[in-house]
């Protein structure tokens, strides 16, 4: 059964199916308030934290996909440029680094203009396309800021897509 046919009949907020998703998957999560949540879902090389927020002024469900990072600073401007090939490899959703709060980030924001909903299916893969992003870079990532390698060099081992489930 697909995860959206339980939800057939009901109109529910997305940070609801959110939370539902995060049940069913037996992820660890906290209700932030109406219009948030926070979760931990383990992935292969780290637990990652993911904040999904609705905003009605926009009507975006955001997703923020993060996890601690503190790369040398002589590193940081390599890091940079690595950001940079990784985000020209991804399609749905993008990497930054925020340097102050010391966070490894994936953004990503579902457009529901219009009175639209968004699916349990469409929120599940916005979530497992986060967790395997950050699994497929996580190596190239540590590689140029602790490996001391080129992103070129470091972006060879992100070449082929990660497997597994979030």
């Amino acid at each position: 059964m697909a995860l959206s046919e339980q939800f057939l009949e009901e109109d529910l907020h997305p940070i609801d199916i959110v939370e539902h998703l995060a049940e069913h998957h037996d992820w660890d999560f906290d209700r932030i308030g109406d219009d948030q949540i926070a979760m931990a879902v383990e992935g292969q090389w780290r637990t990652y934290s993911i904040t999904l927020a609705w905003s009605n002024y926009d009507e975006t469900l955001r997703m923020v996909c993060s996890f601690e990072m503190e790369p040398p600073a002589e590193r940081e401007t390599v890091l940079y440029e690595l950001l940079n090939k990784m985000n020209d490899q991804c399609w749905a959703g993008a990497f930054t680094y925020w340097a102050n709060q010391k966070l490894m980030v994936y953004r990503y924001g579902l457009v529901l203009t219009g009175g639209q909903t968004a699916s349990p299916d469409q929120i599940d893969t916005m979530i497992n396309a986060a967790v395997l992003s950050a699994e497929r870079y996580y190596p190239a990532i540590q590689l140029v800021t602790w490996g001391n390698r080129t992103p070129e060099d470091a972006m060879q081992v992100a070449i082929a897509e990660a497997y597994g489930r979030a």
